[in-house]
């Protein structure tokens, strides 16, 4: 489960540097291909990040993470390049 939630962090956190990228990129070059991408893109982020979440939760409740570390691993999730801190903060330096 934990190995899971360490491949979430990582698909969540570019799913969301991607949407960013669309919103900035393509809204100002093409309306067409900005629509197209949208949706799949968000789509995507958005189940990425229910499974980081749920994921986060039975992995708190595996290894018993205190609440705050709990809150920060969930906080990430909303800041880009945060879930990219989780990852090695909290999941890959042995603290698991």
């Amino acid at each position: 489960m934990i190995k899971t939630f360490k491949i979430i962090a990582v698909l969540e956190g570019f799913s969301y540097l991607f949407l960013f990228a669309n919103m900035f990129i393509t809204k100002n070059i093409n309306l067409d291909i900005y629509k197209s991408i949208l949706y799949p893109l968000g789509m995507a982020h958005g189940v990425l990040f229910i499974a980081y979440l749920i994921l986060a939760l039975l992995v708190k409740i595996k290894v018993k993470w205190s609440i705050n570390t709990f809150l920060i691993v969930c906080a990430a999730s909303l800041i880009p390049f945060a879930t990219f801190y989780v990852e090695r903060k909290y999941l890959k330096n042995g603290n698991i």
